[in-house]
């Protein structure tokens, strides 16, 4: 049974490629009937239109031929015909002429051109002068306020230094006068031994006893003493007024100097702006008017004037 159904299916499958085979054939041999069909048609047409202008498109009916007779054509001799149409080349009577004007405008084009580019150049190098000279105002500016700087700085050290110096002469001559006024008082203490009992402080008496109170060494004492401190006071209160001067000039000197240099400052940072306006100025000049954004009528009659 397997058999058999396997050689029935061998036998469907060959019944359908014949038919198959046959369509591939009918169609083919319509498409070559059918190719051959239009081949002749074709044919036919270009013949027909070969035919209609052999009848009907005649030299006589055309239109570069006058309507009105439309026989001239035949009257025409073709020695007076002209073949070929006036001012073509090789029949230019003023070539030689034409091409020297030619000549002369070229000429006279590239000597513009070398003006203008000599022009260009001329003004890049006024404003590169320009530019330098420039640079170099701002940089000897600079300079003097460097130096300026400098001198201040130098001003206010040796300020200090005096400041210093002074007061280490003010606290020197302070303990050279102190030294002094002990040693006068100790003299004076050494030849008064009775000025010595019983005033505190000063230098013990050679007598062991109990020192009698003496109202009136007491009272000289104390008068010394409020002397001693009215003089201290004094040299402290000189000091310190000598001390508020030299800050107050120091002060004054550095307000001065930082006072210039903020003026300095300004009129330099003026001047910078004054140039890079004018450099901006300039550059937008040298832009074209299509950057610019200003356009009128001359912009557009520069252009298809001539071959440049």
């Amino acid at each position: 049974m397997q058999v058999k159904e396997k050689k029935k299916k061998e036998d469907e499958a060959k019944k359908e490629q014949k038919a198959y085979d046959a369509d591939v054939l009918h169609n083919t041999r319509a498409a070559c009937i059918l190719h051959n069909r239009l081949e002749k048609e074709k044919r036919a047409a270009e013949k027909a239109i070969v035919t209609y202008r052999q009848q009907q498109q005649q030299p006589w009916h055309r239109r570069e031929y006058d309507l009105n007779d439309s026989d001239r054509w035949k009257k025409t001799h073709q020695d007076d015909a002209q073949m070929i149409l006036p001012g073509l080349v090789g029949e230019d009577p003023e070539s030689q002429s034409r091409q020297q004007r030619q000549r002369q405008q070229l000429r006279d084009w590239l000597i513009q051109q070398q003006v203008e580019r000599d022009a260009e150049k001329r003004q890049q190098e006024l404003e590169e002068q320009r530019y330098n000279q420039s640079v170099e105002k701002m940089n000897s500016e600079a300079l003097r306020l460097q130096n300026l700087e400098t001198e201040r700085k130098k001003a206010a050290a040796v300020a200090t230094k005096d400041y210093n110096l002074a007061k280490i002469e003010e606290k020197r001559r302070h303990e050279l006068e102190n030294d002094k006024d002990e040693n006068t008082q100790g003299k004076q203490m050494g030849s008064d031994p009775a000025a010595c009992v019983g005033v505190p402080g000063m230098c013990p008496s050679s007598d062991r006893r109990a020192p009698p109170e003496s109202p009136r060494q007491v009272t000289q004492f104390q008068k010394h003493q409020m002397e001693e401190r009215r003089r201290a006071e004094s040299e402290r209160k000189q000091e310190e007024d000598h001390l508020d001067r030299v800050r107050l000039l120091s002060a004054r000197t550095a307000l001065l100097a930082e006072r210039q240099q903020a003026r300095l400052d300004k009129q330099l940072r003026r001047r910078l702006d004054s140039t890079n306006a004018q450099l901006a100025r300039t550059h937008k000049q040298q832009k074209p008017d299509i950057e610019k954004g200003s356009i009128d009528e001359s912009f557009f009659s520069q252009f298809n004037t001539c071959s440049r």
